[in-house]
């Protein structure tokens, strides 16, 4: 392999073979200007199309900047990112989808706000050109994430985004199995900042994330990184069990001081007291909860991909 890179760009690749050769074209010719040592890694996330074949003919043309990690199936873009992540050699990483929505000439933008001295910069999409509705989908998420968290990203759906390697580092030692990794990185980033970079509309193809997707998504990064809905689910069970016990406070005091409900009084009670009883109940699953919750965000440890191959230069 060539000299030991500066920069080290991230690509997860899934079925993305009709915009692997544009990328190809636009990519290097960014990356050969800085006029600084680079390397591109490739993960291959279980494509069913040549995206494979494509991307082990580039490796031919560019073998001494170019790897690519063959997964054995589909473990989703974040898991093929945090593989890249494991065996980068450069001190700037930068990820990058291959749909190139985001345009590859907006890497020297985030180089220089990292040059500049900040240990993360997060892309956020200027003019977006998805359809209305992944757009308005993408903003309630957003919101969402924000209420829920203390994580600040202006757009979260943008993996445009630049890391000094302490930050790549933290991330790797942190064994996290179910993670969204810009907010990892931001949690981890004592200077970051944010900048905005163009969007094209998708050269080919349809894009893999669904509405499922990204709600899933957004799951995981809320219980990932906060504890709001056992703890929503808990105050839930507090106010239930407050307003049962209200409803048998009424019920004794219809019957014993107004002497109203005689022949129902029996039945209320008891779907009181029983309303009351659940609720409780509902506050200790709801606490139990609360430390489940912090023991899984602490021994999360389990194999996250298979890799079948990595294609790099032994030189």
């Amino acid at each position: 392999m060539s000299a030991v890179p500066d920069i080290s760009v991230v690509i997860p690749v899934y079925n993305e073979e009709p915009n692997l050769p544009l990328l190809f074209s636009r990519l290097y010719p960014v990356l050969d200007g800085l006029g600084r040592p680079f390397e591109v890694i490739f993960t291959n996330d279980g494509s069913a199309d040549r995206s494979l074949a494509l991307l082990k003919a580039q490796f031919a043309a560019r073998p001494g900047v170019t790897r690519v990690i063959d997964f054995n199936a589909n473990y989703g873009q974040h898991m093929a990112i945090m593989a890249a992540f494991e065996r980068v050699r450069g001190q700037v990483i930068v990820t990058l989808d291959a749909d190139l929505q985001n345009p590859p000439e907006e890497i020297p933008k985030l180089l220089a706000l990292i040059d500049a001295g900040h240990d993360y910069v997060g892309g956020f999409r200027i003019n977006r050109k998805d359809s209305l509705f992944r757009t308005v989908a993408s903003r309630v998420i957003n919101g969402v994430r924000r209420s829920t968290t203390s994580i600040e990203m202006t757009d979260q759906g943008c993996m445009l985004r630049a890391y000094r390697r302490p930050i790549i580092d933290a991330i790797v030692r942190s064994g996290a199995n179910n993670t969204f990794i810009p907010a990892l990185a931001y949690s981890f980033s004592g200077n970051p900042t944010e900048v905005g970079v163009k969007h094209e509309e998708r050269h080919a193809g349809v894009s893999n994330y669904s509405l499922y997707k990204l709600i899933r998504l957004n799951f995981d990064l809320i219980t990932g990184f906060s504890l709001a809905p056992l703890q929503a689910f808990t105050m839930f069970a507090m106010a239930s069990s407050a307003g049962s016990l209200a409803l048998v406070m009424v019920l004794f005091y219809r019957r014993f001081v107004l002497n109203l409900d005689r022949e129902t009084f029996g039945v209320f009670t008891l779907f009181g007291i029983l309303f009351f009883l659940l609720s409780v109940a509902m506050i200790g699953i709801g606490l139990i909860g609360e430390y489940v919750g912090r023991t899984y965000q602490v021994v999360r440890v389990r194999q996250r991909y298979f890799v079948r191959e990595m294609i790099e230069s032994k030189d």
